[in-house]
């Protein structure tokens, strides 16, 4: 796993551990998307804990501490789905996000995949820019996928171009 310095330190990714797991859970449920679709503690910890082929969770590091997660759901449409990242508060804002942005499309880069993808909810203005800034496009939108009332804008980043 390579590591990339940002301005907050040093940043890393390791496959998640169980306590981990815990920790991110539990920390994660308090904040949108997951508290607002009601999401607990343990049902975050029982996802980011999960054992999945092709879909591992890595824990995000940054100098040494446990700053978030992500999960890459490596086989989708033609390219990977970015399946989950969440990053704790006290490491937001700090290009924590765009450096596991990064490393997930250099990845699809290396594996010579057309497209990477991203689910957002509607809700969510700031993950909405987030990767349209980081290149993704809107290509649709996905109303009541987890709950009535809300939608999930499905984005897309054409890695070959034709």
């Amino acid at each position: 796993m390579r590591s990339e310095s940002v301005s907050a330190g040093t940043v890393s990714f390791r496959p998640m551990t169980a306590e981990s797991a815990e920790r991110l859970g539990e920390a994660l449920a308090l904040i949108d998307p997951w508290a607002r679709y009601h999401y607990t503690s343990k049902m975050l910890s029982q996802f980011l804990s999960a054992k999945e082929e092709d879909a591992p969770r890595f824990e995000i590091v940054c100098d040494e501490a446990l700053a978030g997660a992500i999960s890459v759901r490596k086989t989708w449409l033609r390219g990977p789905y970015l399946q989950f990242i969440g990053i704790l508060p006290e490491f937001q804002k700090r290009g924590i996000g765009s450096v596991a942005l990064s490393w997930f499309e250099a990845g699809a880069r290396q594996d010579k995949a057309r497209n990477i993808w991203v689910v957002a909810s509607d809700f969510n203005p700031g993950a909405l820019a987030f990767y349209e800034r980081f290149g993704f496009v809107p290509v649709a939108k996905l109303d009541g996928l987890v709950e009535d009332g809300a939608g999930e804008i499905l984005f897309r980043k054409r890695l070959v171009t034709g």
